[in-house]
């Protein structure tokens, strides 16, 4: 199992030195990789529903100023040797499509083949907007094209594409991905249709436990998460096991409340003994990457809830 880290991408601990410190240092603790989270601008004026917090708004926290996810990516591959690069997520329809798979395919070279692309469709309409992306209510659509117009670049060698939102021809697109045939796709969203989405499209699928809509946070509804996955990925005429799993985790330790909505355990509740534990029983799932966040009020308070989790919870995996 791969154990990850939220690098910061907004706020005083993404300034450059925080943000190489903790990067750099994150893979010499053993970490395996680190998340980078994704908007280009955040609206003054909010009032699409997040999907992640009981209120539905936006937190606080997360206005802050905030580095663009892909260049913010590209730094720390400089940086860094071993430590995979994981989007989480990239909001598909935010960037052009042959534009986005060539800064992709870029920081995949140039960083020895490190790149994990986790991808959604985007929750935030007023975003949309902003930056002129597609029709926000065309996202889903867009970003099944744009994955399919990413594999023809990444994968043909005289790519040609002709869809709804995307089409060129008699181009070259060249290096090509280190990764072959490409980078992993991991598709984001607990939903009906990202469920889908990643048992037709995706190398992975990369849920977050807690969606109040649609929660994965007690071992037996993400035990019955993956049964779906398992059964949409058949019915999409593929092996049932071709998607991996990874699962992000927003909180954990004693201050999370120790019983889920269906009164199982939460999962990641209680000390690191229980954390130890469920991760065991998430490698027995089958799922292969899983990613915390550490707070702190500096680059060091967040370095010390790493080491403490490196020796409470990763040296006894």
């Amino acid at each position: 199992m791969r154990i990850g880290f939220n690098a910061p991408t907004a706020g005083p601990l993404a300034a450059p030195e925080a943000l190489v410190r903790i990067c750099v240092e994150g893979e010499a603790l053993g970490f395996d990789y680190a998340t980078f989270s994704d908007h280009v601008v955040i609206p003054a004026d909010i009032h699409s529903r997040y999907p992640y917090s009981d209120s539905g708004e936006f937190p606080a926290g997360a206005r802050a100023e905030r580095h663009e996810q892909l260049t913010e990516m590209a730094f720390v591959a400089a940086r860094t040797s071993r430590l995979r690069l994981v989007t989480s997520v990239m909001v598909v329809p935010h960037r052009p499509a042959v534009l986005t798979a060539k800064i992709l395919a870029t920081l995949d070279v140039l960083s020895g083949g490190r790149l994990t692309l986790g991808i959604g469709a985007g929750w935030l309409r007023e975003e949309f907007e902003a930056i002129g992306a597609p029709d926000f209510a065309a996202r889903g659509a867009v970003t099944d094209e744009y994955l399919a117009a990413f594999r023809a670049l990444w994968t043909q060698p005289h790519p040609r594409f002709e869809g709804r939102f995307v089409r060129f021809g008699n181009i070259l697109f060249a290096p090509k991905p280190v990764q072959t045939p490409h980078p992993p796709i991991w598709v984001g969203g607990e939903s009906g249709p990202a469920l889908r989405r990643a048992a037709r499209l995706g190398d992975g699928w990369y849920p977050i436990g807690t969606n109040p809509a649609h929660p994965l946070d007690s071992l037996a509804r993400l035990r019955a998460g993956i049964a779906r996955l398992r059964r949409l990925t058949a019915e999409a005429g593929r092996d049932p096991n071709a998607v991996a799993v990874a699962y992000r985790v927003q909180a954990h330790g004693p201050g999370v409340p120790a019983r889920a909505g269906d009164g199982e355990r939460r999962l990641f509740s209680g000390g690191p003994a229980e954390i130890v534990a469920d991760l065991r029983a998430l490698r027995d799932l089958g799922v292969g990457d899983v990613d915390f966040g550490f707070g702190g009020a500096d680059a060091e308070a967040t370095l010390d809830a790493m080491r403490r989790f490196r020796d409470e919870v990763m040296a006894r995996l």
